[in-house]
Parts: C-alpha cells; structure tokens; sequence
C-alpha cells in the first residue's frame, strides 16, 4: 500500500516524487519553548536520484496549530546540478544532505504539528511535492513563567529602623608642657561639657540610652627622652581617669568599665597633623619619619631642620600633649510591641523608619498596606510607602494599581530604585520583555534585585543566569527554572519550602515527578492544581509533560 501510494503521488508530482518523513529528523521533538519561540533544526536528506538535474526546490518549516494559526520559519532552496543559482546543488546520483534553522513564534497553544512545505519546479514548470508532518506537538514548560511570575515577589523599599544603634562620643583635654595636671579651662571646653551632660542622660534615660564602657587614652608629644615622656603619659592617663570617675560616680554610674591606656610618644598622631598641616618643610618631615623608626633618631633628624622645628614646637607637639575621653553607649528604639501601640494610639509619633517597619511585623496582607497607606498619610515625602503600597497591589494581581502607586512614589522620589525593578516586573507580567528590561537596568541596588533579575532572565530564556539569580529564593519562578535546567533535586527543594503554595506550585510539582518518572505522585500534584485552579485542566490535557499521567 505504502508502495502503490508513494508511485500515486510520484506520478502526481511530475518530475519529483513525494518525501517521507523518514528523510528528516527535528531537534529538538517534540518542539520545546523558549523565551516566546519555538526553536528547531531540521536535518533532511534529498535521497540518491530524486533531485532532477533543472531541478529547483524551496523547503519551508511550518508550525501548524490547532485553532488554524501557523507560524512559518526560514525558508532554504536547493538546486539540481544543471541549475544556475546560488542555493545548494544536491547532485542527482547521490543525493544530499541539509540542515534547515528556524525559530517560530510561539502562540500560546501546546498542541501543534511541524510541516515542511515545498515549491518546486523542474525547468520553468512547477511540480507539486506534498507537505510532511515531522513532529508532533509543543512542550510550553517554560511558558509557564507567566504563571509563575503572579506569585513573584516585588521589589519592597525596605526600613532602616535598627532598635539598637551603637555610638560613641568623644572629649579631649590638652596639658602644657611637661605637666599632668587637668586645666580648669580645658574642663571648660564643648567637647568636656558635652561628655558630662551625656552620662546624665544617659542615667535619667535608661531605657533609650545604655551605657557600655568609657575609654581613656592618654598621650605624650615625642620630643624630649623616652623615659621622661612614658611618666607624663602614664600620669595623665591616671590623672584623666580619675577625673572619668568622678563624672561618672555624679551621674549615678560608678559600675561603668573604664578602659584607660597611654602612649609615651605618639608619633602616629604626629605623622597625621604633618600630614594635614601646611608647614613649608612637611615633605622632608614625613620622609624622615618613614626613614627613621628610632625615636631619638627621628627626633634628632628633625630637629635639625631648623626652621621647621619651630613650626612643629609652636603648632603640632602642643596638639599632642592630651587625653581623650570616649563613650561607648547605644540609644535603644522601640520595641515591637511598643511601635504597634504607639500606631494603634498616635501614628505620627513614630518616625518613617518605624511606620515602614511596623509593616514588616505582620503577615496580613490587609493590615500591612494598611499601615504603608498610613504612612504615607504621616509622612507623604516619603516614596518608600507608595512603592510598598504597589508590591502588595501586584501580589493581589492588581497591575494597574500597582504602576499607578508606583507612578506617585515617583513624583516625590524619581530615583528610587525598587521602583524602577517594580515597573520591570509589571512589564514582564504583561509580556513586554524589552520595556521589562529597560526598566531593570535602571534599578542598580535595589533591594530584592536579584530576584527581578531571575524573573527577566527566565523569560529570556537565560536558565543558567536565572537559577544563579534565585540561589536565595524559594519560589514558583525557581522551581521553574531549575527543572528546565534538568536540576531536579534542587527543584523539588525549593517546591518543599516555597511559603505560600499554589495552583502553579502543585502543577510544576506534578512537572517534576512526572520527568522522574513517578506518575502517581504526578496524578495526586496534578489534582491539587486543578482543584486550586480549574484552568489547569485544559492546559494540562494537552500539555505532552503529562502524556502517561491520569487526567
């Protein structure tokens, strides 16, 4: 039969005879998606004795869909031997061989058969060659990233609210000359004063402000001998410390640690001054100090400078005769539970850094854009809230409220960057990937970057990058590309703890049992995702993943 069909067709043909589709295989079959095309290769065979000699024949790949749309591919032509022309001679006696690349544009529909066409002609006169059907269907998995990209988290403006914040304030005092005692008018100075009136805050304000330690550090200029100058430091620091001790013994924190030490001569500190200095001979000075390390020789080396001596004696050493005083303390926020009474009581007490991080104590999607709303009532100079306030309308799927928000964070903030990657993520939603990654190359640095980036590149197509992207994250989207890389055991990692699972989760789990060959726990996934989502249904009765699994 197959003989008597195949001469039917030859004489039918003229010249030519019909092609099985034996003489072709395509790679991959079935077709397989990516990023919105449906790449494949055809390799064909001109079989011995079947290209006449006048010959010319163009063979074009066709994706033939169910609904009666068809995407063509790129065509090629070929030429018998006797033929003047540019396209590829296949020889009569023995044939030929050819490969043909296309790439279709996919159109939403897995169920599609790949043809090739022909025209064809043997001199001027047209012969007629049938199509062949080489491959049967479309695996769309990577299409579901659209389906996935509804559960993608946004980009969030995140808080700077810290509860504890670690400081430190400084007081210096300065001695003459070879001496130790503490100046009533260096007791005087700003930075003294501030000192005191800080430990009585800090005792009348225990609950916002904790004391850790106070730091003494004593120092001698490095003129005049080593031995004379240790002394002076060390009675410095002993006489500074005992002043700290007062202060703090007044201000009711006598239990404070006070970790005292010296510096017989600091020569460190005098390299910086020099350095900063605008003494005429400053240059030769540092370059002394990096030739020298021993001390009576740097001393003796730069007092023979004489004129810059002077300049060291009146406006650097003097700087150098001191002690510092420094405390180490934290001011303390808020707690949890006091920010959440003060936004229930009188909002506008909190600061924008504690209204954004009031947010983050909830986990009800109403409440938290509740509390972004509020705040950009209290505080609507801010952009962080708005573009917050969208991140929740895009997880609601609410896309036009989410780029409307996102618009006014904008106005006051046209900068911000999780704004931009949020703006990419809506235009990925909506299928325009170019738009999708103008908008995320201007997002440097946002928070949650990462994860927009692995959404563009799994639409693009970029699998390797994406699942470099998603490393940290546990969701639909990376669970999608790594079963699309053929890494199944991390897949079914991220499917276990992704937090909140839906219809697409269960179906990318019924994806992945399926590639592995367990077709019960494939059924069960399957219908957890049809009964969350009853659209899964008709995806899946023609999706070729699920071929042997019960619908």
């Amino acid at each position: 039969m197959s003989a008597a069909a195949l001469l039917t067709l030859t004489s039918c043909s003229g010249k030519l005879g019909a092609l099985s589709a034996d003489n072709f295989t395509v790679t991959p079959n079935p077709l397989e998606t990516q990023a919105g095309k449906v790449p494949a290769t055809v390799n064909g065979t001109f079989p011995e004795k079947y290209m006449k000699k006048k010959a010319v024949v163009t063979v074009t790949p066709e994706l033939r869909y169910a609904d009666g749309q068809v995407a063509k591919g790129q065509s090629a032509t070929f030429q018998g031997e006797k033929v003047q022309g540019n396209a590829q001679t296949i020889l009569y006696q023995v044939g030929g061989r050819y490969n043909i690349k296309s790439s279709f544009d996919y159109l939403d529909c897995n169920k599609a058969d790949m043809y090739l066409s022909f025209v064809a002609r043997v001199g001027s006169k047209p012969v007629y060659i049938p199509a062949v059907k080489v491959a049967d269907g479309i695996i769309a998995t990577s299409e579901l990233y659209k389906n996935a990209l509804k559960s993608a988290q946004a980009a969030v403006s995140p808080d700077a609210f810290q509860r504890i914040n670690a400081k430190k304030q400084e007081a210096a005092v300065k001695f003459l000359i070879q001496q130790a005692q503490l100046r009533q008018s260096e007791l005087k100075n700003n930075s003294v004063q501030e000192f005191v009136k800080l430990l009585e805050q800090i005792n009348n304000d225990r609950e916002g402000l904790r004391l850790n330690d106070v730091e003494v550090s004593a120092y001698a200029s490095p003129d005049g001998g080593f031995e004379l100058n240790d002394r002076l430091a060390a009675q410095r620091q002993q006489t500074t410390q005992q002043y700290v001790a007062q202060q703090l013994k007044k201000a009711n924190l006598s239990g404070t640690a006070v970790d005292a030490k010296y510096t017989a001569e600091d020569w460190d500190g005098f390299q910086e001054l020099v350095k900063a200095s605008n003494i005429q001979d400053k240059d030769v000075i540092l370059r002394v100090l990096s030739m020298y390390k021993d001390p009576q020789e740097r001393e003796q080396q730069i007092k023979n400078i004489s004129s810059a001596f002077r300049e060291l004696a009146d406006g650097i050493l003097p700087q150098l005769r001191r002690s510092r005083m420094i405390i180490n303390y934290e001011t303390v926020g808020r707690s949890d539970e006091q920010i959440q009474q003060q936004l229930k009581a009188d909002p506008t007490k909190l600061s924008v850094e504690e209204m954004l991080y009031a947010a983050t104590l909830t986990d009800n999607a109403n409440t938290k854009e509740d509390i972004y709303k509020l705040t950009t009532e209290v505080y609507p100079n801010d952009a962080r809230a708005y573009n917050n306030i969208a991140t929740m309308e895009y997880a609601a799927g609410n896309l036009d409220a989410a780029q409307k928000y996102i618009e006014q964070a904008q106005k006051v903030s046209a900068n911000l960057p999780e704004a931009a990657a949020n703006l990419g993520l809506i235009a990925l939603s909506k299928g325009d990937i170019q738009t999708a990654e103008n908008y995320i190359s201007r997002a440097t640095d946002a928070n949650g970057l990462a994860e927009v980036l692995g959404n563009l590149n799994l639409a693009k197509g970029n699998y390797a990058q994406a699942e470099q992207d998603f490393k940290d994250v546990y969701s639909n989207s990376a669970a999608l590309t790594q079963i699309l890389n053929k890494n199944y055991a991390s897949a079914a990692v991220t499917l276990k703890y992704i937090k909140n699972p839906d219809a697409t989760t269960d179906y990318l789990k019924a994806i992945l049992s399926a590639r592995m060959g367990n077709t019960t726990d494939a059924a069960e996934a399957l219908r957890a995702a049809i009964a969350k989502d009853a659209s899964y249904a008709k995806y899946a009765a023609t999706d070729l993943e699920l071929k042997n699994v019960a619908k």
